[in-house]
């Protein structure tokens, strides 16, 4: 009988070992897949901001143009007089350049014309996002735009007990008023970030900071899919542990303050290009 019990108790040891490991490498492969994702979109973050950089480095080299093809009309006016007078050659000359300026300054109105509707964009996205959001303190939720993407930021004591990763009731208030939003703008995308303090965390549940991170990001995307139908086609979760601090952790003020969820509402810069590409096309067949 006391060797049926032993070979059971060591049975049930095995069987716990094995469902054990089982749920850390799915943890593992969770977490592979989420960083994965934060790659991808990181990737095509730096794109965006590298093509407008681009963009405006070439608005500056039109406009300089243009400046100079002004000058040079206003000297050949100054130095023949008028039309009548001038040579056929000069004649020439002169209307090349003029539509050349034509040309260059529709180029220009292309640009910022595409540039001004995506900051319009921005602006009303900021504007309904702090409308929905109404009194709430600056403490506990932020909303701004750093080199034209849309930050909310949503401190932990406003989303979570202190090392949990269950959303609270008050939050999902909350993100029900961010997800009325975004579900009126069906074609923005998002970015999840979870991010904590310093402050080391281990448990039966968590292995780290990295970990609490990102289960407080999929924490918020499945509020944000579950209870308030946001397609999840269009969210990213992520997690980014203590790396990406607003402040020091110093002090227990600067540690609440790092401790956080931010919504990234990622650029969809492509529809912009479009609109400058057709622009140019369309600058150009005016010129020929």
């Amino acid at each position: 009988m006391k060797k049926v019990m032993i070979i059971g108790a060591s049975m049930a040891v095995l069987l716990s070992s094995c469902v054990s490991q089982k749920k850390f490498t799915d943890l593992q492969a969770k977490q592979k897949e989420t960083q994965d994702l934060l790659n991808t979109a990181t990737v095509k973050l730096n794109s965006c901001l590298e093509d407008k950089a681009s963009n405006d480095s070439e608005l500056r080299v039109l406009r300089d143009q243009v400046s100079n093809l002004k000058n040079q009309n206003s000297a050949l006016l100054n130095n023949v007089g008028n039309l009548a007078t001038l040579s056929t050659k000069e004649a020439e000359n002169l209307e090349k350049s003029l539509e050349s300026i034509k040309e260059k300054d529709l180029q220009i109105k292309t640009m910022n014309d595409a540039m001004n509707k995506k900051d319009s964009v921005t602006l009303a996205l900021v504007t309904s996002l702090k409308g929905a959001l109404g009194n709430l303190a600056d403490d506990d939720i932020e909303v701004n735009v750093e080199k034209g993407v849309v930050y909310v930021s949503i401190s932990d004591k406003l989303l979570f007990k202190s090392g949990s990763y269950n959303v609270s009731s008050r939050a999902r208030e909350v993100l029900g008023k961010v997800a009325k939003v975004v579900n009126d703008k069906p074609d923005i995308e998002f970015l999840v970030e979870g991010h904590t303090d310093n402050v080391p965390i281990k448990n039966k549940v968590l292995l780290d900071n990295w970990d609490l991170s990102v289960k407080r990001a999929t924490s918020v995307v499945r509020v944000l899919q579950n209870d308030f139908k946001v397609d999840p086609k269009r969210m990213t979760a992520a997690g980014r542990s203590y790396y990406v601090p607003v402040t020091d952790n110093g002090s227990s003020a600067n540690r609440a303050k790092n401790r956080r969820t931010r919504i990234v509402v990622l650029p969809k810069l492509d529809q912009f290009y479009n609109m400058i590409e057709e622009g140019m096309k369309k600058a150009s067949q005016g010129g020929n």
